[in-house]
């Protein structure tokens, strides 16, 4: 079987957590790609709902997951985010979308404002 690769943001981590069924297909058979920002996140998101074990447990699963992310694409990231000042993009999900973008993987989200952008898998 042939895994496919996404970029997860963290909307997107917090329904696989969750248990979502609108991202079920996405727990099993495909490769999660997550920067250590993602993990920042999603580790303040179940601190302030399910405390400090459940967070700690999240950060040291997914971590695996993450990957470096180089300075043109945090550069580029910040470029996108200045384009589309009015929708009010916040940088961690910028920086994901750029870097999936700039290795040709769908970027994961639930986050409307990023519905309408190429290369976006949107699962709400």
């Amino acid at each position: 079987m042939v895994l496919k690769t996404y970029f997860f943001d963290t909307y997107a981590l917090i329904e696989v957590i969750k248990g979502s069924k609108n991202y079920r297909e996405f727990s099993t058979f495909t490769s999660m790609v997550i920067t250590k920002l993602q993990l920042m996140e999603l580790y303040y998101s179940v601190l302030c709902e399910s405390g400090k074990e459940r967070a700690d447990f999240y950060y040291d699963f997914f971590s695996p997951s993450s990957i470096v992310i180089k300075d043109e694409t945090i550069k580029n990231a910040m470029l996108f985010r200045s384009q589309h000042k009015k929708r009010r993009l916040s940088y961690v999900d910028c920086l994901g979308y750029i870097f999936a973008l700039e290795k040709g993987i769908p970027f994961l989200t639930g986050d409307k404002e990023f519905e309408q952008f190429p290369n976006v898998c949107f699962v709400k």
